[in-house]
């Protein structure tokens, strides 16, 4: 059995509405959302990505036991400045579908607050959370890490079916998303992997935006720190013009002009 899986039991008894594994929290944050955000880094995560940044998420337990109540009283400290920044609270991770009751009342908490709520996830665990949750969810970063399922599992060692079942439930649910997908040279770069990730978000009704982020070696440090073999620690940063050549395949495919190509 995964030792990272959520339907473990905790070896200390939690409410897990009112307490969760946090790893840390970034009170400027510019990339995870529009405007300036409050983003919480949550623990757990069940897909193992090559190309992770957070490896030190992995192992839910490894993160900090924090109580709901005092992170709102944290975030209350920056609610009027996030306002005027159009921006809000952003929960990532990891995976934060791990800790699906922690992360409905951190965002309830900040609804109350009125601030605007963002979900990073790769929807991989979607069917543990419930609709309540959503329903406090402005907007959904979804990472859409590969095309096809073969492909998908070479990237995570996880399927691909539940990421397209979770865009299908976010359109159900109207919430509005972004998508993002990791161009990392070697791995998802093969133009027909990048063709059908586009046609995947194609289909997706509520896409608002769609973002090709470069790959970049800035998490090797991680790696060495924590004593993990990187798989791409060889690896070259994808170039402009991988992103460009990246692009020009998205919008054979009908996915343009929601976002300028970058990198």
């Amino acid at each position: 059995m995964n030792p990272t899986d959520a339907s473990l039991p905790l070896r200390q008894s939690i409410d897990p509405s009112r307490q969760g594994f946090v790893h840390s929290v970034e009170s400027g944050g510019t990339v995870d959302g529009p405007g300036i955000r409050f983003v919480l880094f949550l623990n757990g995560c069940p897909l193992r990505c090559q190309y992770c940044h957070n490896p030190d998420t992995w192992r839910l337990r490894d993160g900090k036991l924090r109580e709901a109540e005092e992170l709102l009283e944290e975030l209350a400290g920056y609610a009027s400045f996030l306002k005027r920044a159009k921006g809000g609270v952003t929960i990532s991770g990891g995976e934060p579908l791990m800790q699906p009751e922690f992360c409905e009342t951190l965002f309830r908490g900040a609804k109350e607050m009125g601030l605007h709520t963002v979900l990073d996830s790769s929807g991989h665990l979607h069917e543990r959370a419930p609709d309540s949750l959503f329903e406090v969810v402005d907007l959904v970063l979804l990472d859409v890490k590969s095309g096809t399922d073969e492909q998908y599992r070479k990237v995570t060692a996880k399927p691909l079916q539940p990421t397209l079942d979770f865009a299908a439930r976010m359109e159900r649910l109207r919430v509005p998303m972004w998508a993002r997908f990791v161009l990392v040279p070697g791995l998802t770069d093969d133009p027909e992997n990048v063709r059908q990730v586009a046609k995947h978000i194609a289909a997706m009704k509520t896409v608002e935006r769609v973002e090709i982020l470069p790959f970049h070696q800035m998490a090797s440090y991680k790696y060495e720190e924590l004593k993990l073999d990187y798989p791409l620690k060889d690896t070259e940063a994808a170039s402009a013009h991988d992103v460009v050549m990246a692009w020009s395949i998205f919008s054979e495919e009908g996915v343009f002009g929601l976002q300028k190509p970058s990198g």
